[in-house]
């Protein structure tokens, strides 16, 4: 899954259940499990699954379904050959903003901003203790907001992820209570989440 899409699936998980209702989710969820073998959460890492069983129950109106739900948790817009992610979400903001009130968290995310490296290094660069740098830096993948940009090759002979940003750039906006956070994305990130590619299509 990549970072995006892990990003989106928590708060997709709960926009689905909300917007379907208890009984059409638990027959969307026999169907996948019949079918694939995997619950709705799980489908949410390879969305083209869901989308499949939801044409099933759904049909051509499965395509502004899938829309709503996309737009619960962020809307897609363009700028100056620039995307931008718009969150208001409180799921996902919550999940930015909390990892930006980390300290540690937060100079993870800059020293990345555009700069992968391994593990080892993020510790290093950003004078994290070892044990806590690990949690944290696995904390920022399993939220999607750090994702694998290749790899290097020790000495053993061994592959190391290098990891960097999902984003490069971020504006927070609170207006009456009310926060949204703006992602600017790298072309690779929109390209290889299969949520805003089954979502956004025409």
């Amino acid at each position: 899954m990549t970072g995006l899409d892990r990003l989106f699936a928590k708060s997709l998980d709960a926009v689905i259940r909300e917007n379907l209702g208890s009984r059409t989710v638990q027959k969307i969820e026999n169907r996948l499990f019949e079918k694939f073998g995997i619950t709705l959460t799980e489908s949410l890492e390879q969305f083209q699954k869901l989308d499949s069983v939801l044409r099933e129950y759904f049909g051509a109106a499965a395509d502004g379904l899938e829309q709503k739900f996309l737009k619960s948790v962020c809307t897609v817009s363009f700028a100056n050959d620039e995307t931008w992610l718009v969150i208001d979400n409180p799921v996902l903001t919550g999940v930015i903003l909390g990892s930006f009130g980390d300290d540690d968290k937060k100079k993870i995310l800059g020293a990345l901003n555009g700069n992968p490296l391994i593990v080892s290094q993020i510790i290093d660069l950003c004078s994290i203790a070892q044990t806590s740098g690990y949690r944290k830096v696995n904390a920022l993948i399993d939220d999607g907001l750090l994702v694998p940009s290749g790899y290097i090759t020790t000495n053993d002979g061994k592959k190391v992820s290098k990891y960097r940003s999902v984003f490069d750039n971020i504006k927070i906006d609170i207006v009456k209570n009310k926060i949204t956070v703006s992602l600017r994305l790298a072309k690779e990130d929109i390209g290889s989440s299969t949520i805003l590619a089954v979502c956004t299509q025409a």
